[in-house]
């Protein structure tokens, strides 16, 4: 079953201040379509704290919620589906455990990762870091645009059908010269939870991908 796919993708993450809920709720009051709740500093009853009440919001917006990681919560809370950030993560399995319902992407650094994910199954891949990024610290190198260029090349061959989400420190700015590459969509972060007013951030990203 070919699964609905945002363009813009948003995470949110752990921000003094800034609640995981209010980032859901301010993004999707703002249009967001997709919210990607990541936390990874919180026993399961402190998550689903997070997750029911952002599930009803989305419910409330019409916006997918998907949740980075713990999918043993899959039956505990309306999640459409999980983001796995492990690159050797069995897809497949997964997928299988959770039943077709449910939507599962997974993170890729480079294009074998990629084509490792497509092939066991996964509904769309996370693709970077194109850039440095303070929501997810990492050893790994920026992609640059010259990275992604060089992962859709392998992908117009052996990835067709799977959308290919930049992530990793990703500006407004970044926008233009990202989607020339040929990538399906963006996910961001601190560039909108971060933001002055995150409202009017996050509009200016989805304006700048239709």
């Amino acid at each position: 079953m070919k699964k609905y796919i945002e363009k813009l993708q948003f995470i949110t993450h752990d921000i003094p201040g800034l609640s995981h809920i209010d980032q859901a709720r301010i993004a999707c009051e703002a249009g967001a379509k997709w919210i990607q709740y990541r936390c990874l500093t919180k026993n399961d009853q402190e998550l689903l704290a997070d997750i029911i009440p952002i599930a009803e919001i989305c419910d409330d917006w019409g916006a997918t919620l998907i949740v980075t990681e713990h999918i043993h919560l899959s039956k505990l809370a309306d999640i459409q589906g999980f983001h796995l950030e492990d690159t050797h993560a069995p897809i497949d399995a997964i997928k299988e455990q959770l039943g077709e319902e449910f939507t599962v992407g997974g993170t890729a650094h480079t294009a074998a990762d990629a084509v490792r994910l497509a092939l066991a199954g996964a509904d769309y891949i996370g693709y970077g870091p194109f850039k440095t990024s303070t929501t997810k610290l990492t050893d790994l190198a920026p992609l640059g645009t010259a990275g992604f260029n060089i992962l859709m090349e392998e992908a117009n061959t052996h990835l067709p059908d799977v959308p290919i989400i930049a992530v990793g420190g990703i500006t407004a700015a970044d926008i233009a010269a990202l989607m020339d590459t040929g990538i399906f969509g963006i996910a961001a972060s601190s560039a909108i939870n971060q933001a002055e007013d995150m409202g009017e951030a996050y509009r200016e990203f989805y304006a700048l991908l239709r």
